[in-house]
């Protein structure tokens, strides 16, 4: 029988957006109390569930605002790497096409950090806030996994994970009787009308969800094996699809390639926990009242970063 691992997973936060979303570093939101931004609380709560190292995916033109606004908080508390999601990084042979601006997708952002991760770890979105519980058991089932090949992902009600200010995309999942994965079917235009919520299935048509449904926030649970089926993967889609401007790398379209082949299992870990994030500006105010409550309830210290 193969022994769980016992070694800390890490946390990879997918960062390289951040100046794009955001319109520049210096306007990451404040929504703390003491004016912590979501990412802050990703890196506390990864921290207080045992993750021992904690990777940031940035680009290199704004590696030191990063540092000196996020990283530099995480002195003396874990470990922390920085990576670059260049557009030109591991590409392999295949030449960077003229003209290509847009990045590559949320593979290629895992895909970076191939150098620097040897142990199982979590993949996070950088601005969106998931819960303490979401570290914990995803840390949990890291450290326990027996097979190289065993990874996870933490889901979510649909309804615990809407807007109020304008429809959002999810990915839906389906899954066996064993709880583990089986397919991420992507929705578009999900949307509440009053008790009804409708939108574009991954065929686009018109559908009408029950909000019960578990979907993907894009928190996944990996062993250093996903690097080698990311390549493969890559190389194949940048012989299909590099020389087009727009195209991308999704992680979960490898995912779903991995369970499809029986090369991959993906437990879904499921949490009853609200999943926000600032889709649109009206959503702010929402957000800070939301963590306002958490800290009011003692989860969260007002200064995350008080010593």
């Amino acid at each position: 029988m193969t022994e769980p691992n016992k070694t800390k997973p890490s946390l990879l936060v997918l960062a390289a957006g951040m100046g794009s979303r955001y319109g520049g570093l210096k306007q990451i939101d404040p929504i703390g109390p003491s004016g912590e931004a979501i990412i802050e609380y990703s890196m506390y709560d990864a921290i207080k569930a045992g993750f021992g190292k904690i990777v940031f995916v940035i680009r290199q033109s704004f590696e030191q605002a990063f540092k000196d606004m996020i990283g530099d908080k995480l002195d003396g508390l874990c470990e922390v790497k920085y990576v670059y999601q260049e557009l030109d990084r591991s590409l392999g042979d295949f030449p960077l096409p003229q003209g290509r601006e847009k990045p590559w997708g949320t593979g290629h952002a895992i895909l970076v950090a191939a150098d620097v991760i040897n142990e199982p770890f979590a993949v996070i979105n950088a601005d969106d806030f998931y819960g303490g519980y979401s570290y914990k058991a995803i840390a949990e089932y890291l450290t326990a996994a027996a097979g190289e090949n065993d990874y996870c992902m933490v889901g979510y009600t649909l309804s615990n994970t809407l807007s109020e200010n304008g429809s959002v995309a999810r990915g839906v999942c389906q899954c066996d009787d064993a709880g583990n994965l089986l397919k991420v079917a992507e929705h578009a235009q999900i949307a509440k009308n009053n008790s009804i919520i409708t939108c574009l299935d991954d065929a686009g048509k018109d559908k009408t969800l029950t909000g019960e449904e578990v979907v993907s926030m894009n928190l996944w649970g990996f062993g250093p094996s996903i690097f080698t089926h990311l390549k493969t993967s890559f190389d194949k889609f940048l012989a299909e699809h590099g020389n087009e401007e727009k195209s991308e790398f999704y992680i979960p379209f490898v995912v779903d390639d991995l369970i499809n082949q029986s090369t991959a299992k993906v437990k879904v870990l499921k949490s009853e926990a609200s999943w926000f994030g600032i889709t649109y500006p009206d959503d702010k105010p929402t957000v800070v009242a939301k963590l306002a409550e958490l800290v009011d309830k003692g989860l969260y210290p007002k200064n995350l970063w008080e010593k």
